[in-house]
């Protein structure tokens, strides 16, 4: 072992237990320290902009070399938003967007 294990060691203890406690936090003293109702109201928008931020990369990706590129994915998420306005079924709009990107793909 190198000079430097316990150094690496107390590392990892120390980030873990800095992401235990920033994880757990609200599920051990949610009820004994209640957040304000403007944090409430802010961290309904989380999980759209959770889901934005894995989204919208793939629909648009930025190359350095060729810049912003529209590709299949945006075909196939424009298609399944035209399949969920017509049909308002999350199966429908699952098979029409994976359809059409198959299909794209093969093409």
């Amino acid at each position: 072992m190198s000079g430097n294990s316990g150094y690496v060691l107390g590392a990892i203890v120390l980030l873990s237990l800095c992401s235990l406690i920033t994880r757990a936090g609200f599920l051990l003293f949610g009820d004994h320290i209640p957040l304000p109702d403007r944090v409430r109201r802010a961290l309904r928008y989380a999980p759209v902009a959770a889901l934005a931020g894995i989204i919208v990369p793939e629909l648009f990706p930025w190359h350095p070399d060729t810049g912003l590129q529209i590709g299949l994915p945006l075909v196939a998420a424009l298609v399944a938003v035209v399949v969920y306005s017509r049909t308002r079924n999350t199966m429908w709009v699952i098979a029409g967007g994976m359809l059409v990107l198959w299909a794209a793909k093969l093409w």
